[in-house]
């Protein structure tokens, strides 16, 4: 099932990421759902579900980063890269 809305996303999304990471996650998310959608384009046995999610964090964990106080922060890296 892919996300409409940050709303419609699972709890653990919504309630640990910030909203920016919440649309990097959705949109991420949806992308691999429908380039996964055929099971011939899958090389593990997981289904369409978890290797969206796991593709979707991973996209997350390239922008974001969990810092030692437990919140997830954007890499300082691509901060930088934003300002002018």
């Amino acid at each position: 099932m892919q996300y409409k809305t940050n709303n419609d996303l699972p709890d653990p999304v919504k309630n640990h990421l910030p909203e920016h990471a919440q649309s990097i996650y959705r949109n991420a998310f949806n992308h691999a759902h429908e380039e996964y959608k055929a099971a011939g384009k899958r090389y593990t046995s997981e289904s369409l579900e978890e290797i969206s999610d796991r593709v979707a964090w991973s996209v997350v964990k390239s922008k974001y980063e969990k810092s030692s106080d437990g919140n997830w922060h954007i890499k300082k890296s691509d901060y930088e890269n934003k300002l002018y």
